[in-house]
């Protein structure tokens, strides 16, 4: 089982982004879906996730700015990014917690990070 992120850029104040992250392998469900990102220097922190349901939240900072969803079809997770700002400079990490194929129980896993700067 493997997370792919793709959708980081160099985008202008104001602009947006949209991060997609599909789950491959043997998967037979997934529970959580959700972005958490980490600027230089400082720890990596929530931005917003998603369960099963399409229950959502959100880091503070984002709200109102962002939207995350899923597919579950294709075990996608998406994060559109709007009224972007320059704090929002940083790595975005996907992470979920996936039942692999067979098993009863989930363990989570981790993207493998895009960058996403915000700069004039």
């Amino acid at each position: 089982v493997q997370l792919q992120a793709s959708g980081g850029g160099l985008v202008q104040p104001g602009g947006s982004l949209r991060l997609s992250c599909a789950a491959s392998g043997s998967i037979f469900g997934i529970n959580v879906m959700g972005w958490y990102r980490q600027a230089p220097g400082k720890q990596r922190e929530l931005v917003a996730r998603i369960i099963s349901s399409g229950s959502t939240n959100y880091a503070d900072s984002v709200k109102g700015r962002f939207t995350i969803s899923r597919d579950n079809a294709k075990n996608t997770v998406y994060l559109q990014m709007n009224s972007l700002k320059p704090e929002d400079t940083a790595v975005y990490y996907c992470n979920a917690d996936i039942y692999p194929g067979g098993s009863s129980y989930y363990s989570n896993y981790w993207g493998q990070g895009t960058l996403v700067t915000v700069s004039s």
